[in-house]
């Protein structure tokens, strides 16, 4: 809570766990009495369920239940009805909550969003001021991820494309000295969900993208044998500007992000059966369109996506249908 002391958690692997944190707290507690370690598990549920509808008042939510419960026991043993008492506290909870919605004021400001924030982060300034400058740059419908980091500070980083954990499938294809990275400027993007691994399928695609003058990226669910091989030899004696990445995801995990790519950049998924396109007959129309590319040996970055903005559009409004009927957290 606002005025919570720090506590440090014994964990059973590597060090001490400090925070004040009130559903980090709660779920560390197990106590050997049986009897009182199920009302610690209750309290537990009240902190959790809170956690994750609110994201935040875990602590708050801890204190009510305790004010609630106790009360209740008084009141009970005193020979009131548990049922009445109950209906009691719920007419009660409907009158809070409306009483909260008409005093609450919508957050709009970064000012008051980076308050929000700090308190979400336990009074952390910075972290507040991270999270705000993060929605002032990408909107309240924009995509916002929290990971761990590498390094002693804290980071804000704004990616304009698409990111996706898949680097280059050979360190062959790495044109960089700097960085250990493959750099590509005004690509074309060959996408397929199947894996390619004769050296016939990929040549048409080869000669079209050498007559256009425009480096190759190539994302398809695996790229082996003579293709590799083919693409490897052609990138190191001819120079040729080309590199192959293992598609992102799983099943239709990665279908979706393959399709988020064509629509992104303006091309067409080779291998998906309701296209029925074959690699051989490719034209320079199937191929995404990129402004900018960087490939690491864990990531891929694609900028400036060539795809229609109306298709854009609608595949946006499609994934935001799709989040608000939802029932998974996946």
């Amino acid at each position: 809570g606002p005025k919570g002391r720090t506590v440090i958690i014994e964990q059973s692997w590597g060090s001490p766990k400090v925070t004040k944190d009130g559903v980090t707290v709660a779920k560390s507690i197990d106590l050997k009495d049986k009897y009182q370690n199920i009302g610690a598990k209750l309290v537990q549920d009240v902190a959790n369920n809170t956690n994750e509808e609110a994201g935040d008042g875990t602590t708050t939510a801890t204190v009510l239940a305790r004010a609630i419960a106790k009360e209740g026991f008084d009141t009970i043993s005193k020979g009131a009805n548990p049922v009445e008492i109950r209906r009691g506290v719920m007419m009660a909870v409907e009158t809070v909550i409306n009483e909260l919605k008409s005093l609450s004021k919508p957050v709009t400001t970064p000012e008051e969003i980076a308050q929000v924030a700090t308190i979400s982060a336990n009074g952390d300034v910075e972290i507040g001021n991270i999270i705000s400058n993060a929605m002032k740059k990408v909107g309240r419908k924009g995509v916002i991820t929290v990971k761990d980091g590498k390094t002693m500070h804290d980071e804000l980083e704004i990616i304009e494309g698409m990111k996706f954990d898949r680097g280059y499938i050979s360190p062959y294809f790495i044109n960089t000295a700097k960085g250990q990275k493959c750099e590509f400027q005004d690509a074309y993007l060959l996408l397929s969900e199947k894996k390619i691994s004769t050296v016939q399928s990929i040549v048409p695609a080869l000669e079209i993208a050498n007559q256009q003058r425009k480096p190759l990226v190539i994302v398809a669910e695996d790229v082996d044998g003579e293709a590799l091989s083919t693409l490897v030899l052609n990138r190191l004696k001819v120079g040729l500007q080309v590199v192959a990445v293992k598609a992102p995801g799983f099943g239709d995990n990665r279908k979706n992000q393959l399709r988020d790519m064509a629509i992104a950049t303006g091309g067409t998924v080779f291998g998906d059966e309701a296209v029925g396109l074959a690699l051989e007959d490719i034209q320079a129309h199937d191929f995404g369109k990129i402004g900018e590319v960087q490939i690491t040996k864990d990531d891929t970055l694609l900028l400036k996506g060539g795809g229609n903005p109306a298709e854009l559009e609608k595949r946006a409004a499609e994934i935001i249908e799709m989040l608000e009927n939802t029932t998974s957290d996946y």
